[in-house]
């Protein structure tokens, strides 16, 4: 598993070429009605690395991460989406409320796991 340290720096550098690609490309994504859930598409991803890095910086400051990780990232990437077309705003949201419903779905697990591993090495202790 990749340290706090390093997935923030990955997740910060890869947001940084993402919005550079979409922004770069922003009149394509406007051209089309697929084109535009595309650009939706990438601000959602643009949500996930965002609030990776901000999870992860706040992990390493200590701080406890809440919904104002979420609220930030999702503002960030609804105005990325806001400067390709206004429909891509509509799709960004709904594609980033289905990621953080994955997300949570797979941290849950992750959790859950380690629990169950840290009951079973405190029981053979």
């Amino acid at each position: 598993m990749a340290s706090s340290g390093s997935s923030m720096l990955y997740s910060i550098l890869l947001f940084t070429v993402i919005l550079s690609l979409q922004e770069m490309y922003r009149t394509k994504l406007a051209s089309s009605e697929l084109y535009t859930i595309l650009g939706g598409f990438i601000s959602s991803i643009l949500f996930l690395v965002l609030l990776t890095f901000i999870g992860n910086f706040q992990e390493s400051s200590g701080a406890k991460t809440g919904w104002g990780a979420v609220i930030i990232a999702e503002a960030v990437a609804l105005i990325a989406a806001s400067t390709v077309h206004r429909v891509c705003i509509t799709t960004c949201f709904l594609f980033s409320a289905g990621l953080l419903y994955e997300v949570n779905k797979i941290s849950a697990a992750a959790l859950s796991t380690t629990e169950v591993r840290t009951k079973k090495q405190g029981g053979r202790a």
